[in-house]
């Protein structure tokens, strides 16, 4: 998996007027959670925005005084009114100890259904997977080289690998229904009849 390097300064005082004065000066407050102890720091806006601003899922490897640490950026909480980023809670990664993160669909293939003049409707973006650091999938890729009009691809279709989807094995991901202009042609081919 991609992995993005930030850099954050330690916090000395943590509250409100501090976190306030953090956001004043382009810095966004954060905590490092999952190890031994908790780990307050800050770190630059703009140095977030490749990692926060994506579709993607990607490991981050943060270095806090010195101190190199993997995590994955757990919660994000904003503004109301501005959407300014205003906290990031991190939690650090072990080699030994699953996760769970939204990893997004990749659909691969042409499908039948579609040449045809289905329509192609994509239900998940993205899924709930759990495994260990090293098993995590950049993408979950799903095959549609076989859908015709009226197939759906669900959850319980995905191959087996070194990683588990948690999502609900009837959750549809990918289906190809009928468009109006398909419906229309069947209704007039009916009528002819």
């Amino acid at each position: 998996m991609k992995t993005i390097a930030i850099s954050g300064s330690p916090r000395e005082n943590v509250g409100k007027r501090d976190a306030k004065e953090l956001r004043y000066e382009g810095k966004v407050p954060a905590v490092l959670y999952g190890g031994k102890e908790q780990v307050h720091f800050s770190v630059l806006r703009t140095d977030l925005n490749e990692a926060i601003y994506t579709p993607e899922a990607n490991f981050l490897e943060i270095t806090i005084g010195g101190n190199k640490t993997k995590a994955i950026i757990k919660d994000a909480q904003y503004h109301p009114l501005t959407d300014l980023l205003l906290h990031v809670d991190f939690l650090q990664l072990f080699d030994e100890k699953e996760i769970v993160m939204e990893i997004p669909v990749k659909l691969t293939g042409t499908s039948p259904g579609v040449k045809m003049g289905g329509k192609l409707v994509q239900k998940l973006r993205k899924l709930r997977v759990k495994s260990l650091p090293k098993h995590m999938p950049q993408v979950v890729e799903v095959s549609i080289s076989k859908l015709e009009v009226g197939n759906l691809f669900r959850v319980r279709d995905l191959q087996k690998a070194d990683y588990v989807v948690t999502n609900t094995p009837e959750d549809t991901i990918v289906s190809v229904g009928m468009s109006r202009a398909l419906k229309q042609a069947e209704t007039e081919a009916a009528k002819g009849k």
